[in-house]
């Protein structure tokens, strides 16, 4: 009894499953008194042993594995071996899988056929390991067949002795895997661009030091000679102690990829007409230069050919681009070491020099880019603007520069076709007191309170009745910084920093705040007259924002006049004369200002929307002196009169 006890314990509690005399085919349990099956190899089966005998234990073999299983069972039972071993799979009730390994060994049982255990061990887990290991493999190995280059891990001395290289060496480098293993023909380093090999050493070093992952662009050298653009990108491998044992990674074919990177460098960095460096690579050249800070000279010579423009106009498009590449194959020729040639437009060029002496040396560059240009033909005849701005080396702003040596050109006199112009303390000036005015006009829009621009009246005088009948409303400018400024110099400006429409629109708000006074005072017969820009009045919203100030002052529309010079008027005669027609249709007087400077026709003078017209002053302050002039005044007030329009003499101060 305590034998069987101790069985009967060992055989439930062994961490494996036993089955005693277990048959293969199904039979009833009173059949086979002999079969004992463990609660181990219920658990892996997933079956109860009343179950398992009447199934027999092929039902519930995998059908992959029960012909060996078959094979070796009866060749146990026929005697010719006593035991065997294999691995193999039982069919769940779920239907899921349990991989097995299995030996059968046979018993002396006397009397019975089924004298044979068999124990087993679950190794599910380990199969799916196995099976895991073999799928990383064979990912492994299509994802290195299949690499636009080549892995590798190499020793970390300056030869990179190859320990492994990936089969894709071949065709990134021309040479079979096994002839850099060992440095068997040749080494990596021997595989590396010259230039390269020592910046590589360095590069790796310092990754290694911090370990951190190494990237890194280089070329090799092929086994044809070709040069190869290749990305690199590995590790250190570490003992634990620290100490670099060997280098892994891979090493990828760019080459592709770099030359179309190569292209879009170019295309952003050249003038696509002429294939000069552009403005992009000008301005990055000279940030790169500012940085280097060295003591010797430096300037911009600016090269400006607007009168091209003129060309396209006769010859066309296409006929002045053939000149302009003509003209820098020539200017191309003064380059050298220290004279870099850009083309910033289509009709600027700009040399940077380094290394010059003093001023002379510049001048004596200018005539020689004169005499170049002298050579094309048709450029001989319209000439060129040259500025020049020499660099000083605590003032590399670069919109400074170019804008300073752009000031430069377009202020050359104009007594020669060819000529230049130095930036120098007085353009600066100029530069700076226009920055100031600019300042000044911002203010003045952005501060409702503001007074640097005012208005000033200038009378007009009625001779019939000798009384005032209106006035010109003037705008002025006078701040605490700068003065007074006169409309020629601000109101260009306002225009470039498009400001002129606000401006314009306070201008006319001050006005009608004045003709309210007037009526209110009684009198309700003096015009105010107001110059518009042609930025003015081609704005669509031009028309309805008049509307709004007349309501919002609450005056007779009548009292306010506007002004518009008669050359604007020319150049955009059917827009600006509609507009001027709505203005007339609101009861305001309209007047053409500056009029005989315009060279307008005389049968347009009759079809314009216009109420009267100004005399300039030019005429009117040679009247005394020229009976020409008095001839021509004179037909003009006739003229006018004929038309219906009423006349004002500007700058009257004689009688």
């Amino acid at each position: 009894d305590i034998q069987n006890t101790i069985y009967d314990t060992i055989f439930e509690q062994v961490p494996f499953g036993i089955a005693v005399s277990y048959n293969c085919y199904p039979m009833k349990v009173s059949e086979n008194k002999n079969a004992n099956i463990n609660a181990m190899y219920e658990k892996i089966t997933g079956r109860k042993r009343e179950e398992m005998i009447k199934l027999g234990w092929a039902a519930i073999t995998h059908p992959d594995d029960l012909q060996e299983n078959l094979d070796k069972y009866n060749q146990l039972q026929e005697g010719k071996i006593d035991s065997y071993s294999m691995q193999k799979r039982f069919i769940r009730p779920d239907g899921s899988i349990v991989w097995v390994d299995m030996t059968v060994a046979k018993l002396n049982f006397e009397g019975s056929r089924y004298n044979h255990i068999s124990i087993v061990q679950d190794i599910t887990e380990r199969k799916q390991m196995e099976d895991a290991l073999i799928e990383s493999e064979r990912s492994k190995a299509v994802l290195l067949s299949n690499l636009p280059g080549m892995a590798y891990r190499c020793n970390y001395d300056r030869d990179w002795t190859m320990q492994f290289v990936s089969e894709g060496c071949y065709e990134l480098t021309g040479y079979k895997s096994g002839s850099l293993i060992n440095n068997r023909d040749l080494s990596f380093n021997d595989l590396i661009a010259p230039e390269y090999q020592d910046i590589l050493w360095n590069v790796w070093k310092k990754i290694l030091i911090k370990k951190k992952p190494f990237k890194y662009e280089y070329e090799i050298v092929s086994a044809t000679g070709q040069r190869k653009w290749v990305l690199e990108l590995g590790q250190g491998i570490y003992d634990e102690q620290g100490t670099v044992v060997a280098l892994e990674g891979i090493i990828i074919d760019i080459s592709e990829r770099k030359e179309h990177e190569n292209k879009l460098k170019y295309i952003s960095e050249h003038y696509e007409l002429t294939g000069l460096y552009n403005q992009r690579y000008f301005e990055e050249l000279l940030v790169k230069e500012s940085k280097l800070k060295r003591c010797d000279k430096k300037a911009i010579i600016l090269i400006n050919l607007k009168k091209i423009n003129s060309v396209s106009l006769t010859y066309g498009y296409n006929f002045s681009r053939r000149l302009i590449v003509e003209l820098a194959e020539k200017l191309n020729q003064l380059n050298n070491n220290n004279i870099i040639l850009f083309q910033i437009s289509l009709d600027r060029f700009a040399f940077y020099i380094k290394k010059y002496k003093n001023e002379f040396e510049l001048i004596d560059f200018c005539s020689k880019v004169f005499c170049k240009i002298k050579e094309v033909q048709i450029l001989n005849n319209l000439g060129c603007k040259i500025g020049i701005y020499e660099i000083e080396e605590d003032n590399w702003d670069l919109e400074s520069i170019i804008k300073n040596v752009s000031v430069a050109a377009d202020s050359v006199n104009n007594k020669s076709i060819f000529n230049y112009c130095f930036y120098n303390d007085e353009l600066k000036a100029k530069v700076t007191r226009e920055n100031d005015i600019r300042d000044e006009l911002f203010k003045e829009i952005t501060d409702d309170n503001s007074k640097t621009i005012y208005l000033q009246y200038q009378p007009i005088l009625n001779l019939k009745t000798g009384k005032i009948s209106g006035f010109e409303a003037l705008a002025r400018f006078k701040s605490q910084k700068l003065g007074l400024v006169q409309p020629s110099e601000f109101i260009p400006i306002a225009e470039e920093m498009q400001l002129i429409v606000p401006i314009g629109l306070r201008v006319i708000n001050k006005a009608c705040n004045f003709i309210k006074k007037l009526e209110t005072a009684g009198f309700d017969n003096i015009n105010i007259s107001v110059n518009v820009s042609v930025i003015e009045l081609l704005r669509d919203e031009f028309i309805d924002a008049l509307k709004t100030l007349i309501k919002n002052a609450e005056i007779n529309a009548k009292n306010l006049g506007i002004e518009v010079t008669e050359s604007i008027i020319m150049d955009n005669f059917e827009i600006i004369n509609e507009k001027l027609y709505k203005l007339r249709e609101m009861g305001i007087e309209v007047s053409i200002d500056d009029f005989g400077t315009g060279y307008s026709s005389l049968s347009r003078e009759s079809e314009l929307n216009v109420c009267n017209l100004k005399i300039d002053k030019y005429f009117i302050d040679k009247i005394n002196e020229q009976n020409t002039d008095k001839i021509i005044a004179g037909d003009i007030i006739s003229m006018a009169h004929k038309l219906g329009h009423f006349v004002v003499a500007e700058g009257v101060e004689n009688k």
